[in-house]
């Protein structure tokens, strides 16, 4: 099939509707503010659940629930050389008391920083591998000299803000898809109507001697025209929006949201969607216009 976005001035003049093409230039900016606003929110938020995935595989925290403190620092030291000594691990560090009385101010205030207070000492684990296997053999090497030891895996406890990601992703996914469709509709609609517009120039060219297919390059090159237009104003409007949610989310210096920035990739991927609602709108304008030809003339 072949599609050229710019028409001749011929072409144009023969087609010309400038009311109706202004109204389809803004129909299709919007269609596309809101696509690239749609996939933005569906590749920023793939981005952060894989880098949280990334950052939680194989992180573990090691608990020492012991009230007497001897017993608790002592099951701390063993548990710290075995952890330090075992393959699977690639860095295991004890979280200092004073950090621990910062993260419970919230909680007990100034009571957390007592030292009479029992509370838990902590291990930070970082596994080469998170595999089930490897934590299941750092968990039973710990618990073999750390009886109080309790470990929790950092994935088990962030899974449902992996799943709610990965959920916000498929139903961007599914917008940006509904989206087209939606284009891909009003195209026809667009088609069809300029066919009833110019019925009577379209029999004209039909007794020159123009076939089908000519007359649906006149209609696909200005609806892709159209199209490619108002997607570039479309995305420029949501690339300043998008920027600006950056910003926001970059001052608010959450590690978590942080991973919704786009990369080179995203932006990529964004760039190219004006082109490829072009080309869609062309194709749908062919058919459309092709298969109304064929039944009423």
């Amino acid at each position: 099939m072949s599609i050229r976005l710019i028409a001749a001035a011929a072409d144009r003049r023969l087609l010309d509707e400038r009311r109706g093409t202004r109204a389809m230039t803004w129909i299709m900016a919007i269609m596309l503010f809101l696509t690239l606003l749609a996939a933005a929110l569906g590749l920023g938020t793939l981005g952060a659940a894989r880098l949280l995935e990334h950052q939680l595989a194989g992180r573990l925290t090691v608990q020492i629930v012991e009230p007497v403190e001897r017993a608790r620092n002592d099951q701390t030291m063993r548990a710290l050389a075995v952890l330090r000594a075992s393959p699977e691990v690639a860095r295991a560090t004890q979280v200092d008391r004073a950090k621990l009385a910062e993260l419970m101010r919230p909680w007990l205030g100034e009571d957390g920083a007592d030292p009479e207070l029992p509370v838990p000492a902590m291990i930070d684990v970082d596994l080469g591998t998170g595999t089930d296997a490897a934590v299941a053999r750092v968990t039973a090497a710990v618990r073999a000299v750390a009886p109080a030891a309790r470990i929790d895996r950092h994935e088990t406890w962030m899974s449902p803000v992996s799943d709610f990601m990965n959920l916000v992703t498929w139903l961007a996914a599914a917008l940006v898809l509904l989206m087209a469709s939606a284009t891909a509709a009003v195209v026809i609609l667009a088609a069809r109507a300029g066919l009833d517009t110019h019925r009577d120039t379209i029999e004209v060219l039909h007794m020159l001697g123009s076939t089908d297919v000519q007359i649906a390059r006149l209609f696909q090159r200005r609806i892709a025209l159209d199209t490619l237009l108002g997607g570039i104003i479309g995305a420029v409007l949501a690339t300043g929006v998008v920027l600006l949610v950056g910003m926001q989310i970059g001052a608010l210096g959450s590690d978590l949201l942080s991973g919704l920035a786009l990369g080179q990739r995203d932006w990529t991927v964004l760039a190219l969607l004006p082109i490829a609602f072009a080309l869609l709108a062309a194709f749908a304008a062919r058919i459309a216009v092709l298969g109304a030809l064929r039944r009423t003339l």
